[in-house]
C-alpha cells in the first residue's frame, strides 16, 4: 500500500468512506420466484429452475424462500400469498435476511410493478438482485431504472403474444377439428377419451384427445326443458316442475365439478343457460365468454386488475364447421327456441299473462292435483290455494289480458274442490285393474314396454359403431395402400372420435325391465283390493301416481262438470324419478308394484285397445 494511501486511511475509517469494493452478494438472502398452472407447468420444476438460475450469480446464502403458485404475474405483489408475506416480513428486523434475489425478472414483475415495489424494500434497507442485471439493482443508476422499466413491459408484451397465439391455435382447432377445449361439460354430456392425440410426441404417451358423449342419465332432461319451453312454459315454471320431479339439478347431478355450487335444487337461471347454450346442436362452440381484466378500484390503479367472466362479442365466437358431437337437440329446435325468448324479451304484460303458469306453493297444503287442473273458461291452469282448510282450484278473470274476449265470458273466480274429484279419480283408476279391464290393461303395459325407444336407439348406435368401423377400415387400407398419412389422417381421428362417441353411449343406455303377460297379472292381482288402496294410499304417493298417469282435468263451470282423462290414451310429456330419466316409460312393476304408491316413468306412448277406459266425466260443484 503507497504512502498517500495510508494517509488517508485513517481518515476514511473516522468518515466512513469504503475505498474498496465490496461484494455485498455475501450478505443472506431470500428468494422469490412465481409460477402459473395455466399452461401446465410443473411448480416443483419451475421452482427448481428458477432457484438455480438465482444461485448461479450470487455468492451468498438463501436462507428462505417465497414461490407464488397458481398467481398470474399481472397480479400486483399485495395480492399474492408469498409476494404479499415477503412484503410483510420486510417489517421484522429479525427477518433473518438482508437481500432479495429474484428466480427471472419477467416473472415476478409485470409492467410497472418493480417501480412501485422497489422504493418500499429499498426503504427497509433491503438490496434487490435480478438476473437480467446480473446483479444487485441500483436505484441511483439510470439505466438499471430503465432496464427494469424495459423488462416489466417485455413481461407484459410476452403475456399478450402468449395469449394471443394460444387462442387463434384454439379457435382454429374449434372451427376445423371440433375439438374440445377442456372444463367442465354441459349439462347432458360425458367428457370420455378418443381418438390418439393429433401431436405424434403426447401420442406416444397414449394420450388420447377429450371429446364429448351423451349422458342417457341427463340428456333426455334438456329435451324435456326444450320442449316444455316451446309449449309455453316459462324459466321459473321449468324449474318448479324439475324440482318437484325431484330430479336433480346439474351441480347435484356431479357434485365433484361443481363444488362451488350448493346443489340445492334447479333455478330459472339454470334453465335459461341450458336453452341458451348452442352446443346442445351437436356443434362445438367456443369463445362465448372470455376472460377480461377490470381495474380492482379505477381511482387506485396501483391495486391492479381484476379477471371478470363477460359475454364476448359475437365476432369473437366461434363455430365448427360440421358436427362435433352427438347432438341432443336439432338446429331447428334450438333456434325456434331462440326466437321465442327474444321474442318474450320484448313482451308485454298482457301477453305474459297469456303463457302457462305454474305457481311455487306458498300456503304449505299439499295439492294432489297440482298443475293438473285447466278450466274450461279460458284454457289456463287452475292455480291450488287452501280455503278455510279446504284444497280449491281456482281461476281468476282479474288474471286475464284487460279487453280480452275471454274476460267478458269470464267468471269473477271459477271454484273447484279437490275433495269433489279425488275420490271418483280413485274409483276410476281402481276399475283400470277390474277383471273386466284386466286384459286391455296387461296388453297396454305389454305393448309400452316393446316401445320404449331404449331398443331402437340401441340399434341405431350400433349402426354407428360399424359405419364408423367401416371408415377406420377404408382409411387404414388406403395407408398401407401408399396414401400419405397426413392426407387422411384428419378423417381418421373423426371416425374414431364418432366410435368412441357411440360406444361410451351405447354403454350408459339405461337397462329396461320387461315382465310378461303372465308376469304382469300375477302382479296385479297380488296388489288385492285396489280401491282400498288407493284410498289409504299417502298423498306424496298418489301424486306420483297421478304423475304417472298424466291426469288432466278439464272443468267447465256452466255445467258443474269436471272431464278426466289419462294419457295412456296416446303420447305422454314424461315425468322423472330421481334415478329414471325423462321420456322412459314406467316399468309395469313401477305402476302396480308396492301398492300403487311408487308410479313413476314418462307414461305409455303408445295408443291402446279403444275398449281400455282413458276418460270419465264427474260431476262437482262450486
Amino acid at each position: 500500500m503507497s504512502a498517500i494511501e495510508n494517509e488517508w486511511a485513517v481518515l476514511d475509517d473516522l468518515l466512513g468512506l469504503e475505498t474498496e469494493r465490496v461484494d455485498v452478494a455475501e450478505i443472506d438472502l431470500c428468494f422469490y420466484g412465481r409460477c402459473s398452472t395455466e399452461d401446465n407447468q410443473d411448480p416443483e420444476t419451475s421452482y427448481r429452475w428458477q432457484l438455480g438460475n438465482a444461485e448461479k450469480f450470487i455468492s451468498g446464502k438463501i436462507v428462505k424462500s417465497y414461490f407464488d403458485v397458481g398467481q398470474s404475474r399481472s397480479v400486483p405483489w399485495h395480492r399474492r400469498t408469498h409476494a404479499a408475506q415477503l412484503l410483510e416480513d420486510l417489517r421484522d428486523p429479525q427477518r433473518g435476511w438482508t437481500g432479495i434475489v429474484a428466480g427471472e425478472g419477467t416473472r415476478c414483475w409485470f409492467g410497472n410493478q418493480f417501480s412501485l415495489v422497489a422504493p418500499r424494500i429499498h426503504a427497509y434497507g433491503v438490496e434487490i438482485w435480478v438476473p437480467e442485471l446480473g446483479g444487485r439493482f441500483d436505484p441511483n443508476n439510470v439505466t438499471h431504472s430503465m432496464m427494469m422499466s424495459m423488462l416489466g413491459g417485455l413481461s407484459e408484451s410476452e403475456r399478450q403474444h402468449v395469449q394471443q397465439r394460444t387462442r387463434a391455435s384454439m379457435d382454429a382447432q374449434v372451427l376445423n377439428e371440433g375439438r374440445h377445449q377442456g372444463g367442465r361439460p354441459p349439462y347432458g354430456y360425458l367428457v370420455v377419451d378418443g381418438p390418439p392425440h393429433p401431436n405424434p410426441n403426447r401420442a406416444a404417451d397414449n394420450l388420447k384427445l377429450r371429446i364429448l358423449s351423451i349422458d342417457a342419465a341427463t340428456a333426455p332432461v334438456v329435451q324435456q326443458i326444450f320442449r316444455s319451453y316451446l309449449a309455453g312454459y316459462g324459466d321459473r315454471a321449468i324449474a318448479t316442475e324439475l324440482n318437484r320431479l325431484m330430479i336433480p339439478c346439474p351441480s347435484a347431478h356431479r357434485p365433484e365439478q361443481n363444488k362451488h355450487r350448493a346443489g340445492d335444487g334447479w333455478q330459472g337461471s339454470t334453465v335459461a343457460a341450458i336453452l341458451q347454450n348452442p352446443r346442445y346442436t351437436g356443434y362445438a362452440i367456443f369463445g362465448r365468454w372470455s376472460k377480461r381484466e377490470e381495474l380492482l378500484d379505477p381511482d387506485d390503479v396501483a391495486a391492479g386488475h381484476v379477471v371478470r367472466f363477460r359475454r364476448s362479442p359475437s365476432e369473437r365466437i366461434v363455430r365448427s364447421r360440421r358436427p362435433a358431437h352427438p347432438a341432443i337437440v336439432s338446429v331447428e329446435t334450438f333456434t325456434e327456441a331462440t326466437l321465442l325468448r327474444r321474442k318474450r324479451a320484448g313482451m308485454s304484460n298482457r301477453a305474459r299473462s297469456q303463457l302457462e303458469r305454474t305457481r311455487p306453493i306458498r300456503s304449505g297444503g299439499i295439492y294432489l292435483l297440482r298443475g293438473r287442473v285447466y278450466c274450461s273458461a279460458c284454457g289456463r291452469k287452475m292455480q291450488g290455494e287452501v280455503l278455510r282448510g279446504a284444497v280449491y282450484y281456482r281461476c281468476r278473470a282479474r288474471s286475464l289480458a284487460p279487453g280480452s274476449a275471454t274476460q267478458h265470458e269470464h267468471p269473477r273466480t271459477v271454484n273447484l274442490r279437490e275433495s269433489h274429484l279425488i275420490g271418483p279419480v280413485d274409483g276410476w283408476l281402481a276399475t283400470l285393474f277390474d277383471r273386466k279391464n284386466l286384459d286391455s290393461t296387461v296388453a297396454a303395459f305389454v305393448d309400452a314396454q316393446n316401445d320404449d325407444g331404449i331398443d331402437s336407439r340401441r340399434q341405431a348406435l350400433r349402426q354407428r359403431i360399424g359405419q364408423a368401423q367401416m371408415k377406420i377400415g377404408r382409411h387404414l387400407a388406403a395407408i398401407e395402400a401408399g396414401v400419405d398419412p397426413q392426407a387422411v389422417v384428419e378423417a381418421l381421428n373423426s371416425a374414431q372420435a364418432e366410435k368412441a362417441a357411440a360406444e361410451v353411449e351405447l354403454n350408459n343406455l339405461p337397462k329396461v325391465e320387461r315382465l310378461t303377460d303372465t308376469e304382469l297379472r300375477k302382479l296385479i292381482e297380488s296388489l288385492g283390493d285396489v280401491r282400498a288402496i288407493l284410498a289409504a294410499g299417502a298423498p306424496d304417493h298418489k301424486i306420483e301416481l297421478y304423475n304417472a298417469f298424466e291426469l288432466q282435468v278439464r272443468f267447465a263451470h256452466l255445467e258443474h262438470r269436471a272431464t278426466v282423462s289419462a294419457s295412456l290414451c296416446g303420447d305422454s310429456t314424461g315425468v322423472r324419478r330421481a334415478n329414471r330419466p325423462l321420456r322412459t316409460p314406467p316399468s309395469p312393476a313401477d305402476v302396480v308394484g308396492g301398492g300403487l304408491t311408487h308410479a313413476v316413468g314418462g307414461g305409455l306412448t303408445r295408443s291402446v285397445p279403444r275398449q281400455w277406459p282413458c276418460r270419465f266425466a264427474v260431476n262437482a260443484n262450486h
